[in-house]
């Protein structure tokens, strides 16, 4: 394969990846006819006790967000909290849950963890929303961590793979969304580890947490020191030549990513200005088709994805199942047909977890009973694998399924990994059906 790469594409890809300096990915996850159980063992809702009711009214349950609207950290990511205000415009459409409609608030804070102290603050002190869902990114939503868990405000499936949304006894109210990067990173090296035992393995990361986090995740199959090399790289600095160089002269053959969609498209990119293709597999932070192929153009960007590895934990974009069918319709529906993309069926699949969270909560929900909902182990979800939720567990998903991108489809390979204690485990993927057109009952 060869590809003529101008100095011109890379200066464009270089500014791309600017728009997501920092940001954590999102990939892309049932609803049913009976409630989940509670936890205390009723199939029907968690037990209503006397507690905090805060944002509940006989008609509305008002939430909020803190999200990058505007700024460098918009493209890309600002999709995820107007998918999932699509998906609660649709709930509420058909009757909402209990009879009350979701307000959903969303505010701006451009990516940058003073703005998010600030808004966060309005949202509970002056909005005075029942919780917070969905919050975006590992050093703004770090900002907040402590002033939502001492004003006990249930703080709900945080939009980043960070390992310090799941620790409660230091944050109890507090509860991770998309898979970690400790998960993703063994998964894509145990991948690499069956399928192509002879090859060296490498890594390209953030020189942060993400990186961090996923080399000790494929340090749980290699070994430590078991990686052939490890490149990093900071944010702030949209040139990784040196890096590339460094992966190509190690003789790297796959090379395991840590980097966002923008980061992901400029390692290909240079790569491929140095005439040099490796096998790239990128955790779902920098691993979506649409998104990657924005950044790299149309002329070469399904080329150089051709075979891009991937996991997720949600339905699948190249999937068409019938999550993706129900979404892209909503999304037509109340989303003004906005691009559909990996981000979409994301916020969507968020929404309807909330969703699905808010039904078990009861007729009368406080903040205790939404909390004892989630931790109850019988919310479903819509992934791949099963919610991993419980007191002692408040990460989302403990498993991952592969990915590939083959002629433009990106979709699943089937081979699917969990990973707890420390051992990586290969696991059949047990994908949430869609029930009652993704309307939780109640």
């Amino acid at each position: 394969m060869s590809q003529q790469f101008t100095a011109r594409r890379l200066a464009a890809l270089a500014g791309a990846s600017a728009v997501l300096v920092g940001l954590v990915g999102c990939s892309t996850p049932a609803s049913e006819e009976e409630a989940p159980p509670s936890a205390s063992g009723d199939a029907t809702t968690a037990p209503v006790e006397p507690g905090d009711s805060t944002g509940v009214t006989e008609d509305t349950v008002t939430i909020g967000t803190h999200t990058p609207l505007t700024g460098p950290a918009a493209a890309g990511y600002s999709s995820i909290s107007a998918a999932a205000t699509a998906y609660f415009a649709y709930l509420n459409d058909n009757g909402g849950v209990h009879g009350r409609s979701i307000e959903y608030i969303v505010k701006d804070d451009g990516y940058n963890p003073s703005t998010t102290q600030t808004v966060v603050r309005e949202l509970v002190q002056q909005d005075e929303v029942f919780a917070i869902v969905n919050g975006l990114g590992t050093p703004t939503h770090t900002a907040v961590l402590d002033f939502l868990n001492e004003n006990e405000v249930p703080d709900l499936f945080v939009a980043s793979g960070s390992t310090s949304w799941n620790l409660p006894e230091q944050y109890p109210f507090t509860f991770g969304y998309n898979a970690d990067y400790v998960v993703e990173g063994a998964a894509l090296a145990q991948y690499a580890a069956d399928e192509h035992p002879d090859k060296k393995v490498c890594l390209l990361g953030q020189d942060d947490d993400f990186g961090d986090a996923m080399i000790e995740g494929a340090e749980l199959v290699f070994g430590t020191g078991g990686l052939t090399h490890i490149e990093r790289y900071s944010v702030s600095n949209q040139d990784v030549t040196a890096q590339i160089g460094a992966l190509q002269a190690a003789g790297c053959e796959i090379n395991l990513l840590a980097t966002i969609n923008g980061f992901t498209a400029l390692a290909l990119g240079t790569s491929a200005q140095f005439g040099w293709f490796p096998m790239w597999f990128s955790s779902s932070s920098g691993a979506d088709y649409p998104t990657l192929v924005t950044y790299l153009g149309e002329d070469v960007g399904p080329q150089l994805l051709q075979g891009l590895v991937g996991t997720n934990y949600l339905p699948s974009l190249g999937s068409e199942d019938e999550w993706v069918t129900l979404f892209r319709q909503i999304n037509e529906d109340y989303n003004d047909g906005a691009p559909f993309d990996g981000n979409t069926i994301y916020g969507m699949s968020v929404a309807y977890t909330f969703a699905e969270a808010l039904a078990a909560a009861g007729e009368d929900p406080t903040r205790e009973s939404l909390l004892a909902a989630v931790t109850s182990g019988g919310l479903t979800g819509n992934g791949i694998v099963p919610l991993s939720f419980s007191e002692d567990n408040h990460a989302a998903y403990l498993g991952v399924g592969i990915t590939m991108v083959d002629q433009g489809v990106q979709d699943y390979l089937g081979a699917t990994y969990a990973v707890e204690g420390g051992t990586v485990t290969a696991v059949e993927a047990a994908p949430i059906p869609l029930e009652n057109d993704a309307l939780p009952a109640g």
